[in-house]
């Protein structure tokens, strides 16, 4: 009998010990911040969707690691689904947890973990089968292509002459009621030419200045190009309620797709041996993307996007689960599937691609390595330059296109291009 109530005393004791453990070290972390940012100097914002309001950290001041900071943040972020990123200076923004977006470091993890995986081209080629074969059923491209409408002919405008070449609008419809808006850029040299195909990225719209001068400058110096809206932006946005969702990602690439398969169906200037993808940010996703789904691409130019650590911070990039291809993947190794086809990467100092020439681009280059083409993937980076496509980002586009397509560099002259307006560019529709 004493044996029991002796036990009995000792649970008591135990969970009223605990109970006492669970509340003693609890703590505001609105003020476990402070603290923090106290002990580091350093500063914190917080994003609009994290709210520290009333919320208490339990086990505080033990989450803190005197050595390290970032372990400190770790420790408390994990905590409740946060996480931080530094910013210039001692500033670090404390942000709700995002899927696509990783630290530098688990970058480098992501590509130690997959060279590990293939020595040699036969290893490699195994995973790259693998990996074309789960992002198209991640990306449930198949399907969404059977829905489509099926033998839709496309509305072209007139051709309007230019200084070189010419434009000409270009709308399909994809699904009932909903189409691929564009705009074909062709040289006005004789003979069959390259064909560029340029998704875009988040910027205001394709009208912009930028992409008319490289699209145009391209076709002037010798290729045929053609871009498209974005999933419900520019004339698009009439016919698509939210931009920001899955069906973006898979509507996006058959977009890419389908002006492909349209342009090397139809135009017979088209040399089929010669055909790439090029785009920014977004663009730079889809170029990728669309690189790996069709063997027709012969070279690829992803800008300002390729990184380990990054898959691409909207749902049209990231939206349906490709990167959990194969185990796990990254946009370096969806990016080297086209190896060893010609590969340029544009990357710059003030986004998530200023990791390229340490990262990205050595991992690429090994896999290229297994052909004896590590020439055939090249690396321009902009350390002083943020994120963007401007003037020496296209020039790296021109330099590229020109050396391995043999496109005219004495065309290269944004002087000529004529910035069209944007009711110009849009397709009427019946």
């Amino acid at each position: 009998m004493r044996k029991i109530l002796t036990t009995a005393v000792m649970l008591l004791a135990m969970q009223a010990s605990s109970q006492n453990y669970e509340t003693q070290y609890s703590r505001p972390v609105s003020n476990v911040m402070k603290d923090v940012a106290k002990r580091f100097g350093v500063k914190f914002k917080f994003d609009s969707n994290v709210d520290t309001a009333g919320i208490m950290l339990t086990y505080a001041d033990f989450r803190v690691r005197p050595y390290s900071l970032e372990q400190t943040l770790d420790n408390i972020c994990k905590h409740f689904d946060w996480n931080w990123w530094k910013q210039s200076g001692n500033t670090y923004k404390i942000k709700r947890y995002e899927y696509p977006r990783r630290h530098e470091d688990e970058g480098r993890q992501m590509l130690d973990y997959l060279s590990a995986k293939y020595h040699n081209a036969q290893e490699w080629e195994a995973r790259r089968a693998i990996l074309k074969k789960e992002v198209r059923e991640r990306l449930e491209i198949d399907a969404f292509l059977d829905s489509c409408v099926k033998d839709a002919k496309p509305i072209l405008s007139k051709v309007r002459r230019h200084d070189g070449y010419t434009t000409q609008n270009i709308c399909i419809e994809l699904t009932p009621g909903q189409h691929v808006f564009g705009t074909i850029y062709s040289s006005l040299k004789k003979g069959r030419k390259p064909l560029i195909v340029c998704p875009d990225g988040h910027w205001p719209s394709r009208y912009r200045d930028d992409e008319q001068q490289r699209l145009a400058t391209l076709a002037r110096m010798g290729a045929i190009c053609v871009d498209f809206d974005l999933y419900g932006y520019s004339q698009s946005a009439a016919e698509v309620g939210d931009h920001h969702s899955a069906r973006a990602h898979i509507f996006q690439a058959a977009c890419g797709l389908k002006l492909l398969d349209y342009m090397l169906t139809n135009r017979k200037d088209i040399d089929p041996i010669r055909v790439a993808a090029n785009g920014g940010s977004g663009g730079g996703t889809h170029t990728v993307l669309l690189a790996l789904l069709d063997d027709r691409i012969t070279a690829s130019a992803p800008v300002v996007h390729v990184a380990s650590h990054f898959d691409g911070g909207c749902p049209c990039e990231s939206g349906m689960p490709v990167q959990l291809a194969g185990d796990g993947t990254c946009e370096a190794e969806l990016a080297a599937v086209i190896a060893p086809k010609p590969l340029l990467l544009v990357s710059d100092g003030g986004d998530w691609t200023s990791s390229n020439p340490k990262l990205e681009y050595p991992f690429i280059q090994r896999i290229f390595g297994f052909y004896g083409a590590s020439d055939n993937v090249r690396n321009i980076h902009l350390p002083d330059e943020r994120h963007d496509f401007g003037p020496n980002k296209r020039q790296a586009v021109y330099d590229f296109f020109a050396d391995i397509f043999g496109l005219d560099r004495s065309m290269v002259d944004e002087s000529k291009v004529t910035i069209e307006p944007e009711k110009v560019m849009q397709t009427k529709l019946p």
